[in-house]
């Protein structure tokens, strides 16, 4: 059995958790074209401030997540990509093929 020693593509990666996010932010009516509404006249108003909160949040946790891809598939149109942002060392490759949008080595991300 031949072993595939073929770096992963690191771009393809990320391009494509770029798009499973923006899919989720969309179902949550928090991407380009919100269209999440509320009905103000719901009998439990406490039921719907809550859903809402946890939407936001959630909404909110997937846009930092965007924001973090976005900057890695920015760093490698840079050629930055793969540099600890801390000691500018390079990051271990299971790593990176673990979560490709991380910005520290192991060893920084231990000491955050």
């Amino acid at each position: 059995m031949q072993r595939n020693d073929a770096p992963p593509d690191y771009k393809a990666l990320l391009e494509k958790e770029r798009a499973d996010l923006m899919r989720s932010l969309e179902e949550l009516g928090q991407g380009d074209a919100p269209r999440l509404t509320y009905d103000q006249n719901f009998a439990d108003s406490s039921q719907v401030t809550a859903e809402r909160g946890e939407a936001e949040a959630l909404g909110a946790s997937l846009k930092a997540a965007l924001e973090e891809i976005e900057a890695a598939l920015a760093k490698i149109d840079d050629g930055g990509y793969g540099a600890c942002e801390r000691c500018g060392g390079q990051i271990n490759e299971a790593r990176l093929e673990a979560m490709p949008a991380t910005r520290f080595c192991i060893t920084c991300a231990a000491k955050r």
